[in-house]
C-alpha cells in the first residue's frame, strides 16, 4: 500500500517561474538555489510534473557549475518525486546518487535529509525495517552533530512510526516521549497530525482507550484544518484499525473509506501520467550523462594508445640502457663477491663482539646486584645501631659525631641506590605507580629531610606552592620526590649562605590531567655554558677543579631519565656566579572519585593490642640485634634463629604470627626455606627481609610462597604496616601475596 512519510526537502516561501530560467544560459548560484527551492515547493503541492521539470533544469545547471551541494539537493528532490509516484526503485537510485554527491561535501544537513528519505522507503515501502532504521539513525547522527533539534524531532518521529508499524511499541516509545516533550517548541504543522496519530497508536496498544481516541480525533481535526492531507489519510487508516480492534465496525469502515478517498485525491491519474513522461526525460538525461562518460573514457583510451607508442620507443631505449647496466653489474658482481667474503669475516667478528657485550651486560647487572646486597647488609646494621644509640642514650641526641655517623650511613646508602637506580632505568625495569598524594605535604617533607644539608652550608629552602593546585592528585609520588630531592640537594650542595627556591605552579588543565610546573632555583656558583650539555650524562661532575663536591655524578642523569618515564623533559638556565634554575612539567590526574577509592583501599590496622610473636630467620648477628631491637620496641615478642633448618624445626612445635625471612643465608637460602615451610602446610605470613632489590627476586619470592618483600635498610613504620596487612588477610584466609 502506498504511504507518504515526512520527506526532507529544500524549503522556500518564494514562488518562481521556471520558464524564465530556460532562457538563461549561465544562471548564478543564487538563481540556481532559488530554482531548486521552487522545485521543492512544486513537490509539496503534489505538482510532480513541474517539480521534475524544474529539478531537471537545476541538475543541469548544478553539474555545469560543479556545485556538489546543489547536485545532491537536485537528486534528493527528483528521488522524492519518484517516491511519491510509487516508483520506489527509481527513488532509491536517485537518493543514492544524491548521497554520493553529498558525501563529497561538508554539508551535514543534506546528508541527514537523504538518509532520512532512504529510511522512509526501506521501512514503509520495501519493508526492510532494519536497513531503513539504520538510515534514520544516520540522519539522527547528522542532526545531533548540527544541534538541529527541529530536525531531530522530525527524524525521531519517523523512527517511532517505523517501530510502531512492526508492532515494536516499547522500542518506539522513548522516541515518542522525546517528540511529545519537544514538539511544542521545535515541531511544526508538518508533524502535528502524525504525532497525534502515533499517540493514538501507542495508547491504543497500551489499552488506554480514552487517550487513544482523543489523540486520533485531534489528529483528524488538525489534518482537516491543514493543507497537507497525506498524514490525514494515514490517521484515518490507523484509526480504522483501532476501531476494528475494539469492535466498532461501522466507524472503522467510515474511516477506511475516508482514507481511500483522500489517497485517490492525492494521486490523480492525469497528474501521474504527466509526471511519468517528465521522469522518462530525466532518466534519458542520466543515460546521456553515462554515455558522455563512456565517450570521454574512450577518448582517453585513444590518447593513452598514442602515448603508448612513445612509451614503447622509450622502453626500447631503456632496455638498451638496462642491458648496459646489467653488463656493468656483472663486472661489479665479481668485485662484490670478494668484498662480501671480507664483510662476512667482519660480521663473524661483530657477532662474537656482540655476544661478549651481552655477556658483559649480564655480568654488569649481576655485579651491581651483588655489590648492592653486600653494601646494604652492613648499612642496615650501621643505620640500625645508630638509631638504637639515639633511642637508648638520649644525651647523645645532639652529638655532632653521632649525627655525622647517621648522615654518612644514609649518604652511602643514597650512593648505592643511585647506582642501582640508573641500572634499573637502563634495563627498563621501572614502572610508574598511581598513588594519591598531596603536593604540599610531599614538598614540605622533602624540605624537612634536607634541612641538615641546608644547615651545613648556611642555606635556606623557600617553598612557594600555587593554591590553585588541587589538594589531592594521582601519580607516582615516590619518583616525583626522588626527582625533587636530587635537584634540591644538588642546589644546596653548590650554594653557600644563600637560598634555594622550590616553586610549584598549575600550568594548564586538559580533561582530568593537571599539568604542574616545578622550578628549582638557587643563587649558588652556577654552571658554565660549555658544561650545561654535559651535566645530565652519567658520572659527569663539573666544577671539581676548584672545589671537591661529593657525589657519584648520577643524580641529574637519574632525574632526566625519570622525567622521560613521565613523558616530560627538563630545561636549564644558569650563569657563573648568578645561580641555576631547573624547570620541568609533569601531568598528574585529578579525579576525586578515584582518589577516594585509593584512600579507602589503604589497609587500616584493626588488630588488637596483643603481643605478636615474630620469628626472625637471619644469619648476620648485627642484623639480628637491630631487628630484635626494632620489634621489641614496638611490643613484639621476637625469636631469633641463624638458618632455615632451625626455623623449619621450630615451626613444627611452635606457632608464630609472622616470619621475617632473610634471603641470602648459608646452608639453605630464604627461598628454599619458605618452600619447605609451605610444603608442611604452615600458612604463617612470611616477609622477606633482604638487601636484594625487590624487582630482582619478586618472581621467585611468589613461587616460594613469600607474602611480601621489604628491602634493608628499611623504615620500621613500613615493616609494621606490611605485617598488619598480612595479619588482616590471614584472618580472612586470603594468602594472596600483596607485594
Amino acid at each position: 500500500m502506498y504511504q507518504i512519510r515526512i520527506v526532507l526537502l529544500l524549503l522556500t516561501l518564494n514562488i518562481f517561474n521556471v520558464n524564465c530560467y530556460s532562457l538563461t544560459p549561465t544562471p548564478s548560484k543564487k538563481e540556481i538555489t532559488k530554482l531548486a527551492k521552487q522545485a521543492s515547493k512544486y513537490l509539496r503541492a503534489a505538482n510532480f510534473e513541474k517539480s521534475l521539470i524544474t529539478s531537471r533544469l537545476v541538475l543541469h545547471h548544478a553539474i555545469n557549475a560543479k556545485d556538489n551541494n546543489l547536485v545532491a539537493n537536485s537528486y534528493n528532490t527528483i528521488a522524492a518525486n519518484y517516491e511519491k509516484l510509487s516508483e520506489y526503485d527509481k527513488a532509491i537510485f536517485f537518493y543514492k546518487k544524491g548521497l554520493s554527491y553529498a558525501n563529497k561535501t561538508d554539508n551535514d544537513t543534506i546528508k541527514g535529509w537523504i538518509n532520512n528519505n532512504l529510511g522512509n522507503i526501506y521501512c514503509f515501502e520495501k519493508k526492510q525495517y532494519k536497513k531503513g532504521i539504520n538510515y534514520y539513525k544516520n540522519s539522527l547522527d547528522y542532526s545531533k552533530k548540527l544541534a538541529d533539534t527541529s530536525q531531530i524531532v522530525l527524524t525521531k518521529l519517523n523512527i517511532t512510526w517505523a517501530y510502531f508499524d512492526i508492532g515494536l511499541f516499547d522500542k518506539g516509545f522513548p522516541y515518542l516521549k522525546f517528540i511529545n516533550k519537544y514538539h511544542e517548541e521545535y515541531g511544526d504543522e508538518r508533524t502535528i497530525v502524525a504525532l497525534n496519530m502515533l499517540n493514538g497508536m501507542y495508547y491504543g496498544f497500551k489499552g488506554e482507550y480514552k487517550i487513544a481516541t482523543s489523540s486520533f480525533l485531534n489528529g483528524i481535526k488538525l489534518g482537516n484544518e491543514g493543507n497537507d492531507k497525506s498524514d490525514l489519510s494515514y490517521t484515518h487508516q490507523e484509526y480504522s484499525k483501532y476501531l476494528l480492534k475494539n469492535g466498532d465496525y461501522k466507524k472503522a469502515y467510515e474511516n477506511l473509506a475516508l482514507y481511500n478517498k483522500i489517497t485517490e485525491e492525492l494521486f490523480n491519474k492525469e497528474i501521474l501520467k504527466k509526471a511519468n513522461i517528465v521522469g522518462i526525460n530525466l532518466e534519458l538525461d542520466e543515460y546521456k550523462r553515462e554515455i558522455e562518460k563512456i565517450e570521454i573514457e574512450k577518448d582517453l583510451q585513444y590518447q593513452s594508445l598514442r602515448k603508448s607508442r612513445i612509451i614503447v620507443l622509450l622502453f626500447v631505449i631503456i632496455l638498451g640502457v638496462l642491458l648496459l647496466l646489467l653488463y656493468t653489474l656483472y663486472k661489479n658482481n665479481n668485485f662484490k663477491k670478494k668484498n662480501n667474503k671480507e664483510l662476512s669475516l667482519a660480521n663473524d667478528k661483530l657477532v662474537i663482539a656482540k655476544e661478549k657485550a651481552e655477556e658483559a651486560s649480564v655480568l654488569k647487572s649481576q655485579f651491581v646486584s651483588t655489590i648492592t646486597h653486600e653494601l646494604r647488609t652492613p648499612l642496615y646494621g650501621v643505620v640500625g645501631i645508630t638509631n638504637m644509640l639515639l633511642d637508648e642514650h638520649k644525651e647523645l641526641a645532639n652529638s655532632p659525631h653521632l649525627s655525622s655517623l647517621k648522615f654518612s650511613a644514609r649518604y652511602l646508602l643514597s650512593l648505592v641506590n643511585d647506582v642501582l637506580q640508573i641500572n634499573k632505568i637502563e634495563e627498563n625495569r621501572i614502572v610508574l605507580e598511581n598513588l594519591t598524594f598531596n603536593i604540599s605535604d610531599e614538598i614540605n617533607m622533602i624540605k624537612n629531610s634536607l634541612s641538615f644539608i641546608a644547615k651545613n652550608n648556611n642555606n635556606f629552602i623557600i617553598v612557594n606552592i600555587d593554591p590553585a593546585i588541587p589538594e589531592y592528585l594521582i601519580g607516582d609520588k615516590l619518583r616525583l620526590s626522588q626527582i625533587i630531592i636530587n635537584l634540591v640537594s644538588n642546589a644546596l650542595k653548590f650554594t653557600k649562605n644563600g637560598e634555594v627556591f622550590i616553586d610549584v605552579n598549575l600550568e594548564k588543565i586538559i580533561d582530568k590531567s593537571h599539568f604542574i610546573e616545578f622550578k628549582i632555583k638557587d643563587n649558588g656558583v652556577g654552571i658554565a655554558f660549555e658544561d650545561q650539555d654535559k651535566i645530565f650524562e652519567k658520572f659527569v661532575q663539573v666544577g671539581r677543579k676548584e672545589v671537591d663536591y661529593q657525589g657519584t655524578g648520577l643524580g641529574l642523569s637519574i632525574v632526566k631519565r625519570l622525567l622521560g618515564l613521565f613523558g616530560s623533559d627538563i630545561t636549564l638556565e644558569s650563569a657563573i656566579g648568578v645561580g641555576t634554575e631547573f624547570t620541568f612539567t609533569i601531568a598528574f590526574e585529578f579525579d576525586p572519585e578515584k582518589t577516594n577509592e585509593i584512600i579507602n583501599n589503604i589497609p587500616v590496622d584493626l588488630s588488637s593490642n596483643k603481643q605478636l610473636k615474630v620469628l626472625v630467620v637471619e644469619d648476620n648477628k648485627i642484623n639480628q640485634i637491630v631487628t630484635e631491637k626494632i620489634l621489641k620496641k614496638n611490643n613484639y615478642k621476637c625469636t631469633l634463629v641463624d638458618d632455615g633448618y632451625q626455623a623449619i624445626k621450630l615451626l613444627e612445635d611452635e606457632i608464630f604470627d609472622v616470619i621475617l625471612m632473610d634471603i641470602n643465608m648459608p646452608l639453605i637460602n630464604g627461598f628454599e626455606t619458605s618452600r619447605r615451610i609451605r610444603f608442611k602446610g604452615i600458612k604463617t605470613p612470611i616477609v622477606a627481609l633482604t638487601a636484594f632489590d625487590k624487582e630482582e627476586i619478586i618472581e621467585e619470592a611468589i613461587s616460594a610462597g613469600i607474602d611480601d618483600i621489604i628491602v634493608k635498610p628499611f623504615d620500621s613504620v613500613k615493616l609494621f604496616k606490611i605485617i598488619n596487612v598480612l595479619l588482616s588477610k590471614n584472618k580472612n584466609h586470603d594468602l594472596t601475596p600483596v607485594f
